[in-house]
Order: structure tokens, then sequence, then C-alpha cells
């Protein structure tokens, strides 16, 4: 049964390679689009990730780590005097505006605290020591933000809000969402650009917990002593910023729709080309019923065939969405295929081949076993 499938099938290699096709062009939409979903929001919360805090206290309803809003700082010495916390430390976020040397403007994420020794951030730094952002006017870049600000290099000068600010390092990977560059400076420098509006502000109080510390417990305590502002754990946190952007930009909905859309094409062109094979060899599979075969015998033979048609084409949907990664990196966006994808949509594969070709099995069953001995 698997040689007549298997034959059946490679009878008419262009019909074959247009199935495999099929099922190769919904793979590698689903790995670009989950992919690409996947990275763009893990550029949403890669500071969070990556800044080792346990809990994040915000402004009541922040909608995400880059949408900051202000609060008395005075709310970090309430945290540093509970019980259960081993540092907290105040963060400022906010977008600046920053003048280029061409004239035009641009804007910056820019992330500022009083120590970013001690929180191991930034976290992958190319130049520099971030410790030195202390001693004066300066400012760390990440790397991605040469497409928006021109190339730079250390001692370069950029202003931000005005103030003139001396480049003194630069970072890889902090990406955010919405493709703004990333920028590190002391917390004092960032909290004096707006004057009297940020004035004794913060964005964020860092949260590191003691070891052992019961994170459920300290949550409870810091919320309790900081009625008007939210409590976070790191994982609610991301999962906060994460569900801002799915449900704000309507990019969750826009995933599945056009999942939806190439999985439909691939099961529409498998079924196709699966039934046309079934019909052109409806003698040999009369065959089969004529000496002895049952309906069952052949349906192995059509999901054989789906099976192989499933795999070939996921092996091809995942090549060819292995090879458009780098084209994606070179646009400053990442690719992010999780193994557990990977099985998640070679088992769908192989499920939508099969769905495909239950449409030839009616066809099949119908066969009368003397369509051989006809002329």
């Amino acid at each position: 049964m698997v040689d007549l499938a298997l034959k059946s099938l490679l009878h008419d290699k262009t019909r074959f390679i247009i199935t495999a096709s099929g099922v190769a062009f919904a793979v590698t939409l689903v790995f670009v689009q989950v992919g690409l979903f996947i990275g763009l929001l893990s550029n949403a919360t890669v500071t969070i990730d990556n800044i080792p805090a346990d809990l994040w206290v915000t402004s009541r309803n922040t909608p995400n780590v880059d949408f900051a809003r202000l609060f008395p700082e005075t709310a970090v010495q309430r945290v540093r005097s509970t019980p259960g916390v081993e540092r907290a430390d105040n963060l400022m976020v906010m977008f600046l505006q920053v003048s280029l040397p061409s004239g035009a403007e641009e804007t910056a994420v820019t992330y500022a605290l009083e120590n970013f020794s001690a929180w191991r951030f930034p976290w992958d730094v190319a130049e520099g020591n971030p410790a030195d952002l202390r001693r004066g006017p300066y400012v760390f870049m990440d790397e991605s933000a040469k497409k928006r600000f021109g190339d730079f290099k250390l001692g370069d000068r950029r202003e931000f809000q005005g103030r003139r600010m001396t480049i003194i390092g630069r970072t890889r990977g902090a990406y955010s969402f919405t493709t703004t560059p990333l920028a590190f400076m002391a917390y004092e420098q960032a909290q004096s650009m707006f004057g009297a509006e940020s004035s004794g502000k913060t964005s964020y109080v860092l949260v590191k917990l003691a070891p052992g510390a019961n994170t459920a417990a300290v949550k409870a305590e810091v919320q309790r002593r900081l009625p008007y502002n939210d409590v976070y754990t790191k994982a609610e946190w991301s999962s906060q910023s994460w569900r801002y952007w799915v449900e704000s930009t309507g990019l969750g909905l826009n995933m599945i729709i056009t999942i939806f859309l190439g999985v439909l094409v691939g099961v529409v062109v498998v079924a196709q080309t699966l039934y046309t094979s079934t019909m052109e060899n409806i003698k040999q599979f009369g065959t089969v019923k004529a000496i002895g075969g049952s309906n069952a015998d052949i349906y192995l033979i059509l999901i054989k065939q789906a099976v192989i048609a499933a795999t070939v084409g996921s092996v091809a949907g995942g090549l060819m969405a292995w090879g458009i990664a780098p084209l994606i990196a070179l646009a400053d966006m990442r690719l992010v295929v999780p193994l557990p994808l990977v099985g998640v949509v070679f088992a769908g594969a192989q499920l939508l081949c099969l769905a495909a070709s239950f449409v030839s099995f009616r066809r099949v069953a119908s066969i009368d076993p003397a369509l051989v001995f006809r002329a």
C-alpha cells in the first residue's frame, strides 16, 4: 500500500510539486507571521525581561512600559522600608526629542537610573561603561539608532530636549515595539529635561526582593503602602505590555486573519491536487478492491499521500522561513520561531492535509471493483 501511495503521488511530479508548494506556502506564512508577532512582542518587553527586577511599581493604569506616567519619587522610600525588599530604585522612562546634525529631529525612548551597574542595565554593552553616565551630561545609544539618527561614534554629541549630551557608550539589542531607538542616561539628567513638570517625579520603582522573600506577600505589602499605584510582578508587567499592543493595535486579529487565509489557500491546493490524482488513478483503486482490498485499505493510501505531502511541504516551508529571517533582520526586526511553534505547525500541517484528503474519500468509497474489467 505504501508503494502504491507513493507511486501514484509521484506519477505526475509537477502536480506533486504544486501540492507540496501549497503546504509550504501555508507553513511559511504561519512561521513568518507568528515569528514576527513574537519578535515584535519581545521587543515590547525587552527591557522588562532584561532588568532583574522582581516587582515593578507603576502609576495607576499605566498601559505599558514605554507609555509611563509620573508619580512622586518619594514612593521609593516606602518600598525600601518594606520587609523582604533588598533593593529599590527609581527608573525614569520618557520620550525625548533628539536634534540631529542634519537639522532634523527624532524621538528616543530614554531609560534613566541612578545606578545602572546595580541593575546590570543595559544588558548588552558594546562600548563604554554605564557607570560613567553619572559623571555628567552623557548618554548611551543603541546601535539600532543608526537607521533613524544616522551613524554615530563615541565622543559625538546630540541634543536631547535642547540639552547637549555626549555619547559615551553604545549598546546592542535594545529595541522597542514602536521602533523608536533607545537611549540611556543618568536619572538626574533625565529628570531635569522637563523642568518643573518632572521635578521630584519618577516613572517606576524597580524592586529586587531579598533571598527567600515571598513574592506575593511583599507585593501585597507594597501595594498596601502605595494604594494609588499599581504593583506588578515581572511576569505580570510583561504580560500587561503584551496585551496592550495586541489589543490596541489589532495585531492579534490581523495575524489570525492572515494565517487563516494562508492555511485556506494551502488546504484548497492540497485538496484539489489530491482529488485530481485520485480521479486519474481511479482504476488502480478499483484494482485494489477487485483483489480483495477494503475501503480502509484505500483510505490508508490516501492518508499516506497526505502525510507525504504535508511532510515535504512542512520541511520546505521551514527552510523558506529560515532563509527569510536574515532579510527581516536587516530591517531591525526579529523572526522568533520557538521550538514548540515548530512542533505545532508540523502537526497542524499533517492534520490539514488529512482534512484535505477527505474530499477524495467519498469518491473512492463508491468505486465499483468491476471498473477494472471495463474497456
